[in-house]
C-alpha cells in the first residue's frame, strides 16, 4: 500500500485509511470478532493509517482499535482521533443509548460537547486510556458546527500548544461541511483536514474554495465519506446519502454515474475512490469497513486503474461536480 508524507511532520499515511466508525457499531452492531477480522485484513493488506473518535460508539471504536494495535510496533502505523465530545456514564439503562447518533451495540455512555481547552486535554487523556496507547499522532477537532468560536479560541490553541510540545504531530479539523473548515484554514495554522462527503462524485462543494485554499496553504486533506454514506457504493440497494434516505434526484444521478462506469467495466466504488484521490490537496482517503470482505473490496478499488475515457464520458454527460480535478489532469 503506497504512502505519502502527511502534515508538517511528514507522517507516512497510506493511500487508503481505515475509518473506524464501523467498529463503534455505525448503522448496526458489530461483534468483537468481526471488528478484529476487519482490522486484521486491513493490516495484512498494508493499511497503516487508522482514524477513530470518542463519538464512534461512545468509545467502543477506540477500545477495539486499541486492543488490536496493542501488539503492533508503535512507529509502524499512524493514528488519529478527535476532540469535542466527552463521554459520561449513561443516566439510564444500556438500552437507552442504543441507536443514539446511529451507533448500536455500544457501552452505556452519553456524549457531552466540550470544545474548551480543558475539555480538549481531558478528551485526549480519556482517548489514550481507552486506546491503551501512549500517544496519538493527529488530533482533529470534531464537528464544531455550533461551537465555532470556542473551537477557534480554545480548542485549537490547546491542540497547537500540544503540537508545539511534541505531544501531537499534527492538528486538524474534521467536518461534514465546508464553511467552518475554510475559516480554520484562513484563521489558524492547521496541518490537515478531514473533508467528509463534501468532495465526491455527487457533491463537489469543497472544490470551490476549501480544497484550493488547502493546496495553496499546504494543508493536507483526508478525503472521507467518499461513498456519501452508501449511495456511491450500492445505489441500487436501499441508497442512503449523508446518513439518511437519499433524495430521488441524487439516486438518479448516482445510478447514471454507475451506468457509465459499467460501460467501461469499472465498479462505481472504484471510480468514487479514484475521483477523490485525484485532487492535489488530498493525501489519503478513509473508508469505513466492517468486515474482511469489505476491506479486500476497498483495497482492490483503491489500487485499480480507471480508464480516462470513463471520466471523459462523465464530463460529457454533465455528471461531474463543478471544480472536479480528474486523475491525470
Amino acid at each position: 500500500m503506497p504512502a505519502e508524507a502527511f502534515g508538517r511532520s511528514g507522517l507516512p499515511v497510506t493511500a487508503l485509511g481505515f475509518g473506524a466508525a464501523t467498529l463503534g457499531g455505525l448503522f448496526a452492531p458489530i461483534s468483537d470478532e468481526e471488528a478484529h477480522a476487519a482490522l486484521q485484513a486491513a493490516w495484512d493488506a498494508g493499511i497503516r493509517y487508522f482514524d477513530t473518535a470518542p463519538h464512534y460508539g461512545v468509545g467502543l471504536s477506540e477500545e477495539r482499535l486499541g486492543r488490536f494495535l496493542a501488539d503492533k510496533p508503535r512507529d509502524a502505523y499512524v493514528l488519529s482521533t478527535k476532540v469535542g465530545r466527552l463521554l459520561e456514564p449513561g443516566p439510564g439503562g444500556p438500552g437507552d443509548v442504543q441507536g443514539a447518533d446511529g451507533f448500536h451495540g455500544t457501552p452505556n455512555r452519553v456524549r457531552v460537547r466540550d470544545y474548551s481547552a480543558d475539555g480538549v486535554r481531558r478528551s485526549l487523556d480519556a482517548s489514550l486510556e481507552r486506546l491503551g496507547l501512549d500517544r496519538i499522532d493527529i488530533a482533529f477537532i470534531h464537528d464544531p458546527d455550533d461551537y465555532v468560536d470556542q473551537a477557534l479560541t480554545e480548542a485549537y490553541p490547546a491542540l497547537a500548544a500540544l503540537r508545539e510540545q511534541g505531544v501531537l504531530a499534527s492538528v486538524g479539523v474534521g467536518m461534514n461541511q465546508v464553511a467552518v473548515p475554510t475559516r480554520f484554514v484562513r484563521e489558524t495554522d492547521l496541518d490537515c483536514l478531514i473533508v467528509a462527503g463534501r468532495y465526491t462524485l455527487l457533491d463537489g462543494s469543497a472544490a470551490a474554495e476549501l480544497l484550493p485554499l488547502c493546496a495553496e496553504r499546504g494543508v493536507d486533506v483526508v478525503g472521507a465519506g467518499v461513498f456519501n454514506s452508501g449511495l456511491l457504493a450500492t445505489p441500487e440497494e436501499n441508497p442512503t446519502f449523508d446518513y439518511a434516505a437519499a433524495p430521488e434526484p441524487l439516486v438518479d444521478r448516482a445510478r447514471a454515474i454507475a451506468a457509465v462506469c459499467a460501460r467501461h467495466g469499472v465498479p462505481l466504488p472504484v471510480a468514487a475512490l479514484a475521483f477523490v484521490r485525484a485532487h492535489p490537496a488530498v493525501r489519503t482517503v478513509l473508508a469505513g469497513m466492517r468486515s474482511a470482505a469489505e476491506v479486500r473490496q476497498n483495497v482492490a478499488s483503491v489500487t485499480t486503474d480507471v480508464p480516462p475515457a470513463l471520466w471523459e464520458e462523465l464530463r460529457a454527460a454533465d455528471l461531474l461536480p463543478k471544480g472536479a480535478v480528474l486523475p491525470g489532469a
